[in-house]
């Protein structure tokens, strides 16, 4: 058994890596790199300025590991090894090219090459990185640790260093850090999942062009919608209406620290994030789907079962009838049959913004039509399962030991059926993060559903490879849990391979 999930485990890692490996390089070779300015507000105002945009261009490229970009102060500190002085001012006054082009000719083989801005004429240099060195990046920074050499800030150099347990009033008991990137590296709430930590992060690049150059990770599982304000007093003592998440709180280097923010913090640590009122996008399909498979395989073992058990009769013969015509039906057509009812009918939502995430109607017919449309395939499955198994040897053995037709089915034939139906279970709560894309979108619901076709639409590359990362690995991970469960089901499965066997 540990032997199999180590190598299954390796092998899962392989898989993960190979399939965002060939995402990528497909992505980042196949997609023309201008394409992700299509829909940049900000860049096609910049029309008018060629010097402006040609440097948006460039720093947008830099961030999304295209290229490597320096301007001609970089290039003056790189030539003089300097930041100030005759000859960095030389340089960066125009008046000594000759060392510009000494430096182009002595880092060419590097692939960097030098240009000039269309009016102003200022240097700068690019580099293209290949699409290998990319990859490399990608994975070498997949994993960001925070620990207490994490910063580094000239204006602060006698900046504490450790990691240690606090209990202050403002965010109760938590471990704290000092040289942290995170002040809070672990504390808890009564937010879901309730105990969060800042030590270990996933780093998948910046969103672009859309969600404003967050983090992949950031949009995805950080709240949206209107910002949730409320009282908050500050270890100042200073005390305010804010929307601020005290939890959230990065370094800043002391340069860059306002007045507000000195008046609510007493240290560095006063980069914050906002509370909002609706859950993370993650959350939102998460929340939908596992109900939704609840109420998937309540609805469809019931009626399975019961099928199974009149097979022929008038009560099989409905429900076959009813999982045809569900199964006939689009699910396009099912989905805005259903919509129409519930909002006519019952006055529930019919667009999830119309009342938002914080209130449960929004989720009532989403989950319930996602619940609804899986129905009729695990009926099918389960009904014809059972009725194979009714003609075995051990069901006429246990009909020879006198057991009613109830046992029978309750006690062999499901129990047999249940270790299936029980490996596919870790794979479609764990999937349903992934969201339902038709129904997310029917009813404008926020979720991830959408998110992979909208990024694509977009020209979100960074976001893209992040989805594909994401979700080869709940699908591996899925897979895994659900033979792991089916052993413990049933003892008598084995996942190890003897050797020797013939």
């Amino acid at each position: 058994m540990k032997r199999y999930i180590f190598f299954r485990i390796l092998r899962s890692l392989i898989s993960i890596i190979l399939v965002t490996t060939v995402a990528y390089a497909m992505i980042f070779t196949l997609v023309p790199r201008n394409s992700i300015f299509i829909g940049d507000t900000t860049y096609s105002r910049l029309k008018g300025d060629p010097d402006k945009r040609t440097n948006y261009e460039n720093t947008v490229y830099r961030k999304l590991g295209y290229i490597d970009f320096i301007q001609l102060d970089d290039i003056a500190q790189r030539i003089t090894g300097k930041t100030e002085g005759t000859e960095f001012d030389a340089i960066m006054e125009g008046r000594d090219e000759v060392a510009i082009q000494k430096w182009e000719k002595e880092n060419r083989g590097d692939g960097w090459e030098i240009y000039q801005l269309p009016v102003a004429k200022t240097y700068y240099a690019t580099r293209e990185i290949p699409v290998i060195q990319r990859v490399l990046r990608f994975y070498a920074n997949i994993i960001d640790i925070d620990h207490p050499w994490k910063v580094n800030d000239p204006d602060n150099p006698d900046l504490p260093r450790y990691i240690r347990f606090e209990n202050t009033p403002e965010a109760g008991f938590t471990l704290t850090g000092s040289g942290t990137q995170h002040k809070y590296l672990l504390y808890f709430n009564s937010s879901f999942p309730f105990i969060h930590q800042n030590i270990i992060h996933l780093n998948l690049g910046i969103s672009y062009p859309t969600f404003q150059s967050r983090g992949v990770m950031d949009v995805i599982f950080s709240g949206q919608g209107k910002t949730d304000s409320r009282e908050i007093t500050f270890e100042t003592g200073k005390t305010e209406v804010s929307s601020i998440n005290i939890y959230s709180r990065q370094y800043q280097q002391t340069a860059q620290i306002d007045r507000l923010q000195r008046g609510r913090f007493k240290d560095n640590y006063t980069l914050t994030t906002n509370n909002y009122q609706d859950p993370s996008m993650a959350q939102i399909s998460l929340s939908m789907g596992v109900i939704a498979l609840i109420i998937t395989y309540v609805i469809g073992l019931s009626a399975a079962v019961f099928m199974a058990r009149h097979k022929g009769r008038w009560g099989d013969r409905i429900g076959v009838i009813i999982v045809t015509v569900l199964i006939s039906v689009p699910s396009l057509a099912f989905i805005y049959l259903f919509r129409f009812i519930g909002n006519t009918v019952f006055g529930l939502p019919a667009d999830f913004p119309v009342l938002g995430g914080q209130d449960i109607r929004s989720y009532i017919l989403p989950t319930v039509i996602l619940g609804l449309l899986s129905v009729s395939g695990l009926v099918i499955w389960v009904r014809r399962y059972m009725i194979d198994q009714a003609s075995a040897d051990y069901v006429h053995f246990a009909r020879a030991k006198g057991l009613s037709e109830r046992e029978i089915s309750n006690n062999h034939i499901l129990k047999n059926a249940m270790i299936p139906i029980v490996n596919q279970i870790p794979g479609a709560v764990i999937l349903s993060i992934a969201g339902a894309t038709i129904t997310e979108t029917v009813f404008a619901a926020p979720g991830m559903g959408k998110m992979l076709p909208d990024a694509i639409k977009a020209y979100n590359n960074s976001m893209v490879i992040g989805l594909v990362f994401i979700f080869t690995t709940l699908s591996i991970i899925s897979v895994l849990l659900g033979d792991i469960l089916m052993t413990i089901i049933d003892p008598r499965i084995s996942l190890s391979v003897k050797k020797g066997a013939h």
